[in-house]
């Protein structure tokens, strides 16, 4: 739970998985949380750094909830062939059967039995999305944040919240492969820092159960 007064904004990207030894937002989410924390002083920020595993991303995604019971957590993923900022507006209830960082399969292809087909995101997407053209940043909307871990962890999180009420509202966010690079990875942590100051300050759009 809440240690103290200030809100709590939850981080995460992940470790690596197959044919990806360097995952870009486990570099992204831990520089973000540096220069969040000078640009709001009065947030605390909680980071991790997620296990590409079926089992094991989606137990630690509650108990980071349980501990820090943040206002916002925002899941930061790779995804190839494209550019910029991919702002994904829903979960989808089902897993694809591609073996995990440790060789590992889910357990069904859907995540939660009797489960709602799709939950929104909580976070002003299309608003987000908007924000960061304006600053001059390359950003689309997504209905399909895929059937691999970002997914998983992205539905499990959403979970989390309405189990506390949304108190807390969450988004998930991919980022080019490459992000991390020297070349692009300032740039990157400047639009990062501007879905968390929009998504944390501006009121969030209600989540729906979907089906997609």
């Amino acid at each position: 739970m809440r240690s103290n007064s200030r809100p709590t904004v939850l981080l995460t990207g992940f470790g690596p998985f197959p044919n990806v030894p360097r995952n870009a937002s486990a570099v992204i989410v831990k520089r973000l949380a540096r220069e969040a924390r000078l640009a709001l002083p009065h947030v605390r920020f909680a980071v991790a750094v997620l296990p590409t595993e079926w089992v094991r991303a989606p137990g630690l995604v509650s108990e980071l909830h349980e501990r820090h019971d943040p206002v916002l957590a925002l899941h930061f993923g790779v995804a190839t062939s494209m550019r910029g900022f991919r702002i994904e507006t829903a979960a989808r209830n089902f897993c694809r059967m591609s073996p995990d960082a440790a060789g590992g399969l889910p357990a069904s292809n859907c995540i939660c039995e009797g489960g709602a087909s799709a939950l929104a995101t909580s976070v002003p997407a299309t608003a987000v999305a908007q924000h960061l053209e304006a600053h001059g940043f390359e950003a689309r909307l997504s209905d399909d944040a895929g059937g691999y871990l970002c997914n998983a962890v992205f539905y499990h999180s959403l979970l989390e919240a309405r189990t506390r009420r949304d108190r807390c509202r969450v988004g998930f966010i991919h980022i080019p492969l490459k992000a991390g690079a020297p070349e692009t990875i300032g740039r990157t942590i400047s639009g990062a820092l501007e879905v968390l100051k929009f998504s944390l300050h501006h009121a969030p759009q209600e989540a729906t159960l979907t089906s997609v």
